[in-house]
């Protein structure tokens, strides 16, 4: 009998979406922005040595690691251009109607050598608590277990859902000091929320998918 396949949310990292934060399977937290971006190449020497400056201090702030990535992807305009080639049903101007049809099919054959890709910037700011072995947990819980002081349920959720929260806001004070410190740059951060962190990791998964029926790109 062939082995059973696994499903592909096996080989996926990302437990859920909550509060426009990645929740990793190992508790693991990860805060997206989308970020703004800027033409380097037309700034003023003064401009690019005060961005480069400014870029220079945001890393030697920071105490802890990111991730940087470009998203780029092909542009699926075939939407656009039937709704351009439905002008030609209304428009009396036989001479309009021959510019658009010409329009239409130059774009499709422009696009056909040379596909049009959007970007799209984003930074991951990561936290990771410290989690106990498993190994010690359940020593101190046999060695609280022989006075007969084990730890009620309820009272367990409730220290689970206090760590969660401290770490969520320790997650939120490293996002405020990165946005800030780009602000420093020139770039506008913002982080993600849980719509569009889905979307972005639907993209990401399935960008075949993406592209043949067009749907948006997250921007």
């Amino acid at each position: 009998m062939p082995e059973p396949v696994n499903p592909t949310q096996e080989f996926v990292e990302i437990d859920s979406v909550q509060n426009g934060a990645v929740v990793l399977k190992n508790g693991s937290l990860r805060q997206i922005l989308l970020v703004s971006g800027i033409n380097f190449d037309l700034k003023s020497e003064e401009e690019k040595g005060l961005i480069l400056g400014a870029y220079q201090s945001l890393l030697n702030s920071l105490k802890f690691s990111l991730q940087i990535f470009i998203h780029s992807r092909k542009v699926n305009i075939e939407s656009y251009l039937q709704k351009i080639e439905a002008r030609t049903g209304e428009e009396n101007n036989e001479l309009l109607k021959n510019q658009i049809t010409e329009y239409v099919a130059f774009v499709r054959s422009f696009v056909g050598q040379n596909p049009i890709m959007t970007k799209a910037f984003f930074i991951v700011i990561p936290f990771d608590p410290i989690i106990l072995p498993a190994a010690a947990t359940g020593v101190k819980k046999r060695l609280f277990g022989l006075f007969g002081k084990t730890t009620p349920a309820p009272q367990e959720e409730a220290q689970r859902e206090h760590i969660r929260s401290q770490n969520m806001d320790q997650l939120s004070q490293r996002t405020a000091q990165v946005v800030a410190s780009l602000a420093q740059v020139g770039l506008r951060a913002i982080p993600l929320e849980n719509e569009e962190a889905i979307e972005l990791f639907y993209n990401l998964y399935n960008p075949e998918a993406v592209e043949r029926k067009g749907v948006a790109n997250f921007q």
